[in-house]
């Protein structure tokens, strides 16, 4: 009786499929975007989603990390966890969610909601999940926001790799264009730009490799586990969450965030609580698009949201002077991913 409560009060998307071989489609959110195009309407507007959310987190943990100079960006890691946890935990108990799809072999009341067979079953993708919020949270302090989403564009040909190895999965000719595309842009955006920070560079593309490890893990596991995106989320809270917080003590971290001048500041205790909640959107939609569409095509939304990224970070937080070979790296990078997006659209 209770799982029946739950399943009919979920009022939000959770994953690629409802149980019912309809994706949940009541108002034809599986029909395509336009005639010809391989991508449904759910799965642009999972894309969509992630990337307005992955831009607008980017600025507030930027913010938090560089203008604010917060020491500590695993006790930022830590409170995103600790808020996305306690919030699924209420809408849960409210019933206006479901952790699990409408597969009666999953039972959605068992303790902590999912059978522990389960936990045990997403542990590699929460591990994954950890290493990949870790890596991410450092890489932003020590590089430039648009040297940032520069580099990050890498990341489509570490998600590849991983796809093939992981699910076999080979891509057409002209999706390996478009990713070699970017990648030939993004070391000519930053061929002037390689003696600004070797540790910021090397953390950044072991944000690559962990991000990659990450989707493609989700694309295998989230889909035969049971479990919808918010299930998967909520695994990843409690696998990961006592790891980031044993962490943060025995680095001292906390220490040193409780003694920070401004931890009570309004405005820095504002960047904070909307860091929390983007985290919370941002992973959900991660989820969403990467099971509705593909761990590369995750990939490449958060390249295409890059324009907005380098545009609104370069004006807010500078850091790179203008110069003509980063324009063209830049716009080889944006030409590349649209090819990418294009090809997506068109089933090519």
């Amino acid at each position: 009786m209770a799982k029946g409560g739950v399943e009919r009060g979920a009022l939000l998307p959770v994953s690629a499929d409802d149980g019912k071989g309809n994706g949940g489609g009541a108002g034809g959110d599986d029909a395509v975007l336009f005639k010809g195009s391989a991508m449904t309407r759910r799965g642009g507007t999972a894309a969509l989603s992630y990337m307005a959310c992955s831009v607008l987190l980017v600025m507030f943990n930027k913010a938090a990390l560089s203008s604010y100079n917060f020491p500590c960006a695993n006790v930022i890691t830590l409170l995103q966890m600790v808020c996305s946890t306690c919030l699924l935990y209420v809408l849960r108990r409210l019933k206006i969610i479901s952790f699990t799809n409408s597969d009666p072999s999953v039972p959605s009341d068992s303790l902590f909601f999912v059978p522990f067979r389960l936990l045990l079953r997403t542990t590699p993708l929460s591990l994954a999940y950890l290493l990949y919020m870790l890596a991410s949270m450092e890489s932003v302090r020590g590089v430039n926001v648009p040297m940032y989403t520069t580099l990050r564009r890498t990341t489509v040909v570490f998600t590849m790799t991983m796809e093939y190895f992981l699910a076999k999965q080979k891509h057409t000719p002209p999706i390996i264009g478009s990713v070699a595309l970017i990648v030939f842009g993004a070391f000519v955006a930053g061929a002037r730009d390689l003696s600004f920070d070797a540790r910021g560079y090397a953390i950044v593309f072991v944000a690559n490799i962990t991000t990659a490890i990450y989707l493609a893990t989700i694309n295998r596991i989230g889909k035969s586990s049971g479990l919808n995106s918010f299930g998967l989320m909520w695994c990843n809270g409690l696998v990961c969450g006592p790891s980031v917080l044993l962490l943060t003590y025995i680095q001292g971290d906390l220490k040193r965030a409780m003694e920070f001048p401004y931890l009570y500041s309004p405005g820095f205790m504002t960047v904070l609580l909307f860091s929390c909640i983007l985290a919370f959107l941002l992973n959900y939609t991660i989820f969403w698009n990467t099971i509705l569409n593909s761990a590369l095509t995750q990939s490449m939304c958060g390249n295409l949201k890059d324009f907005f990224t380098v545009g609104i970070g370069w004006v807010l937080f500078g850091g790179l002077p203008f110069d003509l070979l980063n324009v063209i790296g830049q716009g080889l990078g944006f030409l590349g991913s649209g090819l990418y997006a294009y090809c997506k659209i068109k089933g090519k």
